[in-house]
């Protein structure tokens, strides 16, 4: 299955002057986070969506590219008018990137590689192609951690979407519920970035959750 990492978020919110994807933790960007879990999963071609919003992530995900040895093999320019229609437009569009799809968001710099892998399996035994697949945790666990919870499900408002998803050709969506510490430092506000730097580096490169 190939993947889709969703870069073209300026990050007003975040209330930085770099770009959300580029935000240093630990001293490596965000994005280059992502992918090196995926480079070490089992997708098969990455693709990064790029906005106007954020052209200095475009640049560097043109360069990366460019690079023989690099994680992305292709890069999507959208018109960064949300998540949602940017992704469709992927979709749409003949961009080689067909579902089922892997997509990631670039605001996880705690994925793993595992994680990831575990998401894929589960799909494959559970799921069929008509149907798309939304990774979530529980609310309580996000604010257990100091994560900011911005959105949550309709019919099941304990359980909060992670920004990995697998998105299918059919209009089904299920959840798939993670209890993964990881899964849940999504960063989008100050508070998210002084959670994660709260953890001290508790849960990056462990074992994953279950």
């Amino acid at each position: 299955m190939d993947a889709l990492v969703m870069a073209g978020g300026q990050g007003t919110r975040l209330e930085r002057s770099v770009e959300k994807p580029l935000l240093e933790v630990g001293g490596q960007r965000m994005i280059d986070r992502v992918l090196t879990a995926l480079e070490a999963s089992d997708v098969c071609q990455v693709a990064v969506a790029i906005s106007p919003h954020a052209p200095n992530t475009g640049r560097i995900m043109r360069e990366a590219a460019r690079s023989p040895d690099g994680v992305v093999d292709t890069v999507i320019e959208t018109a960064g008018d949300g998540y949602v229609a940017d992704l469709l437009t992927v979709l749409e569009e003949p961009t080689g990137i067909d579902p089922p799809v892997l997509t990631v968001v670039s605001d996880l710099p705690l994925l793993t590689a595992r994680a990831l892998d575990g998401v894929l399996e589960r799909y494959r035994r559970a799921w069929s192609n008509a149907e798309s697949l939304t990774v979530c945790v529980p609310v309580a666990l996000k604010r257990q951690l100091g994560f900011t919870v911005d959105t949550t499900l309709e019919t099941r408002s304990h359980l909060t979407p992670t920004g990995v998803n697998i998105v299918s050709e059919g209009e089904r969506d299920s959840p798939h519920i993670s209890y993964d510490p990881r899964l849940a430092a999504n960063i989008n506000r100050p508070e998210d970035v002084a959670a994660l730097e709260a953890l001290g580096g508790r849960f990056d490169g462990g074992q994953d959750g279950s």
